[in-house]
């Protein structure tokens, strides 16, 4: 069974730093490719940012580009988004996914059949 379990996320200032994890088990980790989504209250859920299966490519929101950091650690089936220059607007329940493919339509939320219970992201003005 897979499982995934996100952490990290906190109360921050705007342009203050937070560093998401999650960790993965149940399945090959180092095979799929990895996302974090987001949903802020009365909106739908979003994609943020995508991590191949190797770490090779990466995969951003326009809106968080320059500002968020997708990674991977194979060897300890863990993924992590950097989030700095935080802004109000990124204030949601970010959500960890394991997709059903290595590098395969990433940015889209159907590729992830997997999902962590999600970590709150507060960002005060």
């Amino acid at each position: 069974q897979v499982q995934l379990v996100e952490s990290g996320g906190g109360l921050v200032q705007a342009g203050g730093s937070l560093r998401l994890s999650c960790a993965a088990s149940g399945r090959t980790f180092s095979v799929y490719g990895m996302g974090w989504f987001r949903q802020a209250p009365g909106k739908e859920r979003e994609f943020v940012a995508a991590i191949s299966w190797s770490g090779s490519n990466t995969y951003y929101t326009d809106s968080v580009k320059g500002r968020f950091t997708i990674s991977r650690d194979n060897a300890k089936n863990t993924v992590h988004l950097r989030m700095n220059s935080l802004k109000p607007e990124d204030t949601a329940v970010y959500y960890c996914a394991q997709s059903v493919t290595g590098d395969g339509e990433l940015p889209l939320s159907y590729s992830y059949p997997y999902w962590g219970q999600g970590t709150q992201v507060t960002v005060s003005s």
